[in-house]
């Protein structure tokens, strides 16, 4: 069977790669439901989907990305219309499939899919609702521990003897122990200087499951890079929104909004900060960023 694949892959290079696009598209038509359900406590599997007007939606109208284009984003029911963001999160995380396939041994591309539609799912939750479910950032830090044990290479480790697995595994362990603490120092010092939260406690989590998957580099860019993208997005929008007197609704904890019509920018998400780091170190940067740290762990041994 191997054979078959090294022989199809060598032929038909494109097959492989199209298929981890289409994969990935169909995931995240998949992601939209749980991305809509998940916050309401819903089933993600029952019942089917439909338009807002009840009607179901036939599944040659759910063709992800296409069906979106060929309907110009209006249901075909009762012409009602829908968000560009569908098709958008289609096609975000099949990009982010094929790159996984591409950079990636197929093994490690699975596992690298699997990463890239958790921190999909978290980064739109946290988007609309303020929050990120336990089931994203705790199962994810778990998933993250389990996979390691059973894939060294997740962490560079050749899976030849035990001790390999266990080195990997203990790698997921600290990493998830350095995200979720460093997060939550962060957040108690600025809580003590703005003397209001500054993060909120699905972040800690979070970053523990980037730290899971990614060890304990990727979670220390995580956070600093999640900080630097936030800046570098964020700034503009704020400085946009102050002119403008842009305004947004404060949600609480659970969600719901407690405060109307306040500043533009009173609460901002940073889930989808720390998602845009961790995705980036692990597809991209994590050869220099883990050559960086270690001779910065030299230099401070030095002292």
């Amino acid at each position: 069977m191997l054979e078959n694949f090294e022989i199809l892959n060598a032929e038909a290079g494109w097959f492989f790669p199209l298929l981890a696009f289409v994969f990935g598209a169909v995931v995240g038509s998949f992601l939209n439901v749980c991305i809509y359900r998940i916050p309401q406590e819903r089933s993600v599997v029952h019942p089917r989907s439909s338009c807002a007007c009840g009607a179901l939606i036939a599944w040659y109208h759910n063709i992800p990305i296409l069906s979106w284009l060929f309907l110009r984003g209006r249901a075909a029911c009762c012409g009602g219309s829908f968000s560009p963001r569908y098709p958008m999160v289609e096609l975000l995380t099949g990009l982010f499939f094929l790159a996984n396939w591409i950079l990636f041994s197929p093994l490690l591309a699975v596992v690298g899919m699997l990463f890239a539609a958790l921190l999909i799912l978290a980064t739109f939750i946290d988007l609309d609702h303020m929050i990120i479910p336990d089931r994203c950032s705790i199962g994810g830090m778990v998933l993250g521990v389990v996979i390691s044990f059973l894939l060294p290479e997740l962490h560079g480790h050749e899976a030849i003897s035990l001790a390999a697995h266990l080195e990997s595994g203990l790698n997921a362990i600290v990493g998830a122990i350095v995200g979720a603490g460093l997060v939550y120092w962060i957040a108690v010092l600025g809580e003590v200087v703005f003397r209001k939260p500054a993060m909120g406690e699905g972040d800690v989590k979070f970053l523990g499951c980037i730290g899971a998957f990614c060890g304990w580099q990727g979670a220390v860019f995580g956070m600093f890079g999640g900080a630097l993208i936030g800046s570098v997005v964020l700034l503009p929008i704020l400085l946009l929104g102050r002119i403008f007197g842009w305004e947004q609704t404060v949600l609480g904890e659970d969600g719901s909004p407690v405060e109307e019509k306040v500043a533009f920018g009173s609460q901002v998400p940073f889930g989808p900060m720390l998602a845009g780091a961790g995705l980036l170190y692990f597809l991209i940067l994590s050869p220099q960023v883990d050559a960086y740290l270690a001779d910065f762990v030299t230099l401070l041994r030095t002292f």
